[in-house]
């Protein structure tokens, strides 16, 4: 349960078992003081009742004491008296409210008999229409009948009464007490746990941003800070933690900023070498008839190696100006064209793997830079071409894409897989996999870091999904179209062209790692 819910239901537990404990408490009380307020009066009618008793007088009709004996005068309304012979002999009547009496029947007067004299007075059930009744016995002498016991009862229906009348007033006042403490307790705990509410939210708030930027958490702070509050105290520690976050991060994008801009100087500063190394070598080769062969072929190791290493300072320049929010020129640009230009490039680069495209009849057309997106198609492409064996069947295909919005595109080849412990750092720089994955060429792990960085400059993603037989890169691409037009740009059948080598080659398991 949440703590607003768990607090409003322990202040109205609270409330109701204190509401139960006075009231069973008052209940109590009142049976208590009732009780002694009969017995007071039950002594008093007994001594009365005793008095005359003692007095001798007798049933004209009979051996046995008169009514008057037995109730004399001041005896209230449903006042018992029995008297119990020591020879034998028993009686007893019960004054009406009309003030006649009526006989107690004997086994009202075998219950009667059990009281004992000399102890306190007991509550007593005689059944039938008198109910309990609270009796008591004296030792009385009688100067007829001689000694006898004589039993005074008064009924305890008033006691019943007044408990059963009480009883009725605490369920309803504990009924409302419950109602009022559920509204006053949630109105209470509401109000008090709404700066914890504002704490937690900001936390939330938090939880969710991209925390790539230091910038995000300039305006995330929690309002409730009073240090003389429990919640203000962690409100303001949390403000704290979130300068220290955010001074962190600074530093780090001071850090990165520092790693980019030495990237990007000394990919710019060593081209102009390379090139000079480059030219120097061809050109060594080229004019060295007479060198001997193996340095011609040294130079020619230089030659190749520095065009290489070219290839991966262009790369780091270009990754570096990117991360800057540079080299990005939108226009429109036919997605279908770049395509086809690709893959006629990657077959004429490697006829030993089939490629098939997979496109639409008609151009389609998305919001970018044509030669960033020719480059994410060509490294895709590449990918696939120099991390699969020869025979390797490649797909490159232009589908609507999934959510409705945008355009997918695939490669899809069909190698042996990529490990799944390798995917998560897939599209980092310089990742590489070449200890379970074939290599044909050499390879700086920086082709699918272009991919992504490009395809994220345009406001794109790119997933993977690998098994053995099955690998796809899915970029996904934004497009200005609406969803009518985006349907009707698609509603031509889809042209499938093959470019196949000169060779027939079976398909065989392959596998897309990092250019």
């Amino acid at each position: 349960m949440t703590l607003r819910r768990r607090l409003v239901l322990s202040i109205v537990a609270l409330v109701v078992a204190v509401s139960a404990v006075i009231g069973a408490g008052s209940i109590i009380a009142l049976a208590s003081i009732q009780t002694e307020a009969i017995d007071s009066q039950l002594s008093k009618a007994t001594s009365r009742a005793s008095t005359k008793f003692g007095e001798g007088q007798q049933n004209p009709n009979g051996q046995r004491p008169n009514d008057d004996a037995l109730q004399p005068l001041g005896q209230a309304a449903g006042t018992l008296t029995a008297y119990y012979v020591t020879g034998g002999g028993a009686g007893g009547i019960v004054l009406n409210e009309d003030s006649s009496r009526a006989q107690l029947t004997s086994s009202q007067l075998n219950r009667l008999g059990q009281v004992r004299v000399g102890v306190d007075p007991a509550t007593m059930d005689l059944g039938g229409t008198l109910g309990k009744y609270r009796v008591a016995a004296v030792q009385v002498d009688n100067p007829v009948l001689g000694n006898a016991v004589l039993v005074v009862g008064l009924p305890m229906t008033s006691v019943y009464d007044s408990v059963r009348s009480l009883l009725l007033v605490v369920i309803i006042v504990v009924a409302a007490a419950l109602v009022a403490a559920s509204v006053v307790a949630a109105v209470v705990v509401r109000r008090s746990l709404r700066p914890l509410e504002r704490v937690a939210e900001t936390a939330s708030t938090v939880a969710r941003m991209p925390l790539e930027r230091s910038d995000a958490l300039q305006d995330v702070r929690v309002p409730d800070t009073d240090p003389r509050t429990e919640v203000g105290r962690v409100g303001s520690a949390f403000n704290r933690m979130l300068g220290h976050i955010a001074g962190a991060m600074q530093a780090r994008e001071r850090s990165e900023q520092k790693v980019r801009q030495f990237v990007a100087d000394a990919s710019h500063e060593l081209r102009t070498p390379l090139a000079s190394v480059r030219g120097y070598a061809e050109l060594t080769r080229r004019m060295g008839g007479d060198l001997p062969e193996d340095v011609v072929y040294a130079m020619s190791r230089i030659e190749s190696e520095s065009m290489r290493m070219t290839s991966m300072v262009e790369d780091l320049l270009l990754l570096a100006r990117l991360d800057e929010g540079r080299e990005i020129q939108f226009d429109d640009v036919d997605l279908t064209g770049l395509v086809l230009d690709a893959v006629n490039d990657a077959h004429a680069a490697s006829p030993e793997h089939p490629i098939e495209v997979d496109v639409p009849s008609s151009p389609v057309v998305v919001v970018g830079d044509a030669a960033r997106l020719h480059q994410v198609i060509v490294n895709l492409v590449t990918n696939a071409r120099t991390h699969t064996p020869d025979g390797t069947r490649i797909t490159v295909g232009i589908a609507p894409a999934a959510s409705g919005s945008g355009v997918d595109l695939t490669v899809r080849d069909t190698g042996q897989g990529i490990d799944p412990e390798f995917l998560p750092k897939l599209f980092e720089r310089f990742a590489r996999a070449d200890s379970s994955r074939s290599r044909t060429a050499g390879s700086t792990g920086l082709g699918l870091a272009i991919v992504d960085a490009v395809v994220q400059a345009h406001g794109g993603s790119v997933d993977v999904t690998s098994e053995p037989g099955n690998t796809v890169f899915t970029v996904h691409l934004p497009t200005e179209q609406g969803p009518s037009d985006a349907s009707a740009a698609w509603s031509s059948t889809p042209t499938v062209a093959s470019v196949a080598p000169a060779t027939s080659a079976t398909s065989a398991a392959s596998a897309s790692a990092t250019d």
